[in-house]
This record gives structure tokens, C-alpha cells and sequence, in this order.
């Protein structure tokens, strides 16, 4: 005679860029640690994060920075081939973190391809 067994299933969590992402139907999916840093006069705030979705103009990923729309944004990879400033074009808060959408205040040729 069968048994039933009772277990948690595992269900992954939604990120909160990914959440955002679902009002970017074009972003793309990647996973790129940068360092962000965010200036505002004379200070400047960083901290290690991932563009989690990215389009040619834009990245989305969260953060724990106080952030605002229209803050000036520097996004570095380790090897340097990205170095770029971008703006805040828009914020979903959740939970304790912040979903974020910036878009680059020039053109960056080939950070993301597209097959």
C-alpha cells in the first residue's frame, strides 16, 4: 500500500529586480557584480551589488543605498570593462531593499549582447 509523504517544497524567491524587470519586457537576464557608487556632492556611498537584467541602455538591480530618482549612479565590473554612469529612472522598495532601474547617461558599446 502506497504511502503519502508530506515536505516543503522549494520555492525560489523572486528578487525584487525581478520584479521590476516585469515592466522592462526587453531586459535580459545577466548576472554582473559591480561595484556601485553613488555621488552626491561631496559624498560618495558604494557597495557591491549585480545588474540582475540589462538592456542597451539600461540595468536594473537592488540595493541598499538610499537612493532617489535621478541620483548619478558609477557602475564598475572587477576587469573594467564596464565603467559607466547612469541615472535612476526609477524605485520599487521591498522589504528592506531597493529594486532599481538606471539608465546610462551615454552609450556603453557591447556591455550586453544579444544573440
Amino acid at each position: 500500500m502506497p504511502t503519502q509523504a508530506t515536505g516543503r517544497a522549494r520555492v525560489r524567491q523572486e528578487s525584487c529586480a525581478a520584479k521590476l524587470a516585469k515592466f522592462v519586457p526587453e531586459a535580459s537576464p545577466v548576472r554582473i557584480p559591480v561595484r556601485l557608487t553613488r555621488v552626491v556632492g561631496e559624498k560618495a556611498s558604494t557597495e557591491s551589488t549585480v545588474i540582475e537584467f540589462g538592456t542597451a541602455r539600461e540595468v536594473l538591480f537592488s540595493s541598499t543605498l538610499p537612493l532617489e530618482f535621478a541620483d548619478m549612479l558609477r557602475l564598475q565590473n572587477s576587469d573594467g570593462t564596464l565603467d559607466a554612469e547612469a541615472s535612476v529612472v526609477a524605485l520599487q522598495y521591498t522589504s528592506g531593499r531597493t529594486a532599481v532601474a538606471a539608465r546610462f547617461t551615454q552609450e556603453v558599446s557591447n556591455w550586453i549582447v544579444k544573440s
